[in-house]
């Protein structure tokens, strides 16, 4: 199991295939994603990865999460998550996860905040039918209707679908298709929609129900720095 990244939902757009067919796309952006710690079984029990997004200032910053980005030597960071990896698969401190760790056509579990809505009554929240529209009710026709029994047992039982507030909420998205990959603008192509608003956060990881990528890059897609990229066209040509 590889690491997921942390992304940056930016809105909606389409693109068209081969055979001119629209697409509808959902535009996610990394953002600096960078690894800012990691888990291990011998120190901390369990094995996993922890990734810092966006950029934050320093005043913003707690002091026990500059400590922590002090040791990885990144920037502060706006957003802060850990994915649970094999063993065999855990960056290096430091690293920074781009666009490439994903290859379109594999399929990917999106997780965000859904568009918070307010206060909302039983039928937009919960998709109830409602009262009839003749016949005696008058008024209350999209009111719930009968929230329990009689005396017994003389109460609402809890998590009873009733009015609310709705949204607000962690939702999972199984599934996606990725259509494709910007590596210049370190953007993701999400065929469809994701939950959360534009501008919000949103963890994007290999798909649990599907295969794994056979050429997905072990153990993250990192983005090369200038040295790096330079020493190894330099030991291509030798």
């Amino acid at each position: 199991m590889r690491t997921g990244v942390i992304a940056r939902k930016e809105g909606m757009t389409r693109i068209f295939d081969d055979e001119g067919r629209q697409i509808p796309v959902t535009v996610l952006k990394i953002d600096a994603c960078q690894v800012t710690a990691v888990r291990t079984q011998d120190k901390d029990g369990y094995t996993a990865v922890q990734l810092g997004a966006g950029k934050a200032k320093v005043s913003r910053t707690s002091k026990a999460m500059r400590s922590v980005f002090g040791s990885a030597k990144v920037e502060p960071k706006k957003k802060v998550v850990e994915f649970r990896v094999d063993a065999d698969k855990l960056p290096e401190v430091g690293a920074e996860i781009s666009a490439s760790h994903f290859i379109p056509g594999q399929f990917v579990d999106v997780v965000g905040m859904s568009t918070g809505k307010g206060f909302a009554g039983a039928m937009k929240r919960w998709n109830f039918g409602g009262l009839r529209a003749t016949h005696g009710v008058s008024v209350s026709h999209r009111s719930h209707g009968s929230t329990g029994n009689r005396q017994d047992p003389g109460k609402v039982f809890k998590n009873k679908k009733m009015a609310g507030h709705l949204g607000t909420e962690r939702v999972t998205t199984q599934n996606l298709k990725v259509a494709g990959i910007d590596l210049e603008d370190n953007l993701i192509l999400i065929k469809g929609s994701v939950p959360g608003t534009d501008g919000g956060w949103v963890l994007v990881s290999d798909a649990v129900k599907k295969p794994a990528p056979k050429d997905a890059p072990l153990p993250a897609g990192i983005k090369a720095s200038a040295g790096v990229s330079a020493s190894a066209e330099e030991s291509k040509e030798g």
